[in-house]
């Protein structure tokens, strides 16, 4: 995990693009009950554990187009899967894969479409020798709850505690080069042909061999990866000197909508990869709030 005192990140993000932002934003808030932490009209960004963050944008003023192939899926890490599973189930929320839960396996879950064609995977990892690292990490996190008076059908027992962003490629190799050697991340989970590296207290990367994960490896994909810090421009200058690094913005820039600086830039294959310090502004103060705690 990078701890450095010039490349820290604070927080993980994932940018999900739609053609109905507003119906996306209902189900999020109202089954999943996220809490909305900055809303900037073309994009709401919503916490899902203490580190971890969805961003969901109209696609008319986003990076990526809504019909771009959904090629991700993000896992909710949750202690309360089988309450998950009958509360989504009742509700009637289209699921990709039911719940099965064999004795014995390393993790056990289940996969949900969000309203645009997301894939929400429910998971709870189990004690196993392929969690070994994991597991000490979880026990430390404290779920994310409703708050009280949230007026979401969500259970107010029901929790997340992390989050992982599950990444599609052709050369699973390379790419852990990318993420060891370039990024600095630690891996804590090798399943052979899916890896899980921190990268925030409760938000990990896992990329995984598109020949075998839920999705097959495109070239295009409707998805950004972020990471939030509290020095942008460390990791701008850092990464000008890594060659498997492409850069999208060629200087780290001040969103004004957003009140945001930051750069985007591209892994090795084709994945936006996006670096945000927020800014003191009005919009900004809950969520500024909750990454100072």
């Amino acid at each position: 995990m990078i701890a450095t005192n010039q490349r820290d990140i604070i927080a993980n993000n994932a940018f999900f693009y739609y053609s109905d932002l507003e119906k996306a934003w209902r189900f999020y808030e109202d089954i999943l009950g996220l809490e909305t932490v900055a809303d900037y009209g073309f994009a709401k960004i919503m916490q899902i554990a203490s580190t971890s963050y969805l961003t969901l944008v109209d696609a008319e003023s986003g990076m990526h187009s809504a019909d771009e192939p959904k090629t991700v899926a993000i896992a909710l890490i949750t202690d309360e899967l089988d309450e998950w599973h009958h509360y989504l189930s009742a509700e009637k929320i289209p699921m990709r894969s039911e719940y099965d839960p064999v004795e014995g396996r390393p993790h056990h879950g289940f996969v949900v479409y969000d309203p645009e064609g997301y894939y929400l995977e429910f998971e709870r990892f189990n004690p196993h020798p392929e969690n070994e690292r994991l597991m000490p990490l979880l026990a430390e996190m404290q779920s994310v709850y409703p708050k009280p008076g949230s007026t979401a059908k969500r259970p107010k027992e029901l929790g997340f505690k992390a989050t992982v962003l599950w990444l599609y490629y052709q050369d699973l190799n390379g790419i852990q080069r990318f993420y060891e050697d370039v990024m600095g991340f630690d891996l804590v989970v090798d399943q052979g042909w899916a890896k899980i590296y921190p990268t925030s207290p409760t938000g990990f990367i896992g990329p995984v061999d598109g020949k075998k994960g839920m999705h097959s490896w495109t070239e295009k994909k409707g998805v950004t990866a972020s990471f939030l810090t509290n020095n942008v421009d460390a990791w701008f200058e850092y990464l000008k000197s890594q060659e498997t690094f492409t850069f999208r913005s060629q200087e780290v820039q001040a969103e004004d909508r957003a009140g945001v600086r930051v750069f985007v830039g591209y892994d090795p294959e084709g994945y936006f990869l996006e670096f945000d310090t927020f800014l003191e502004t009005e919009t900004n103060q809950v969520l500024l709030g909750l990454l100072r705690h």
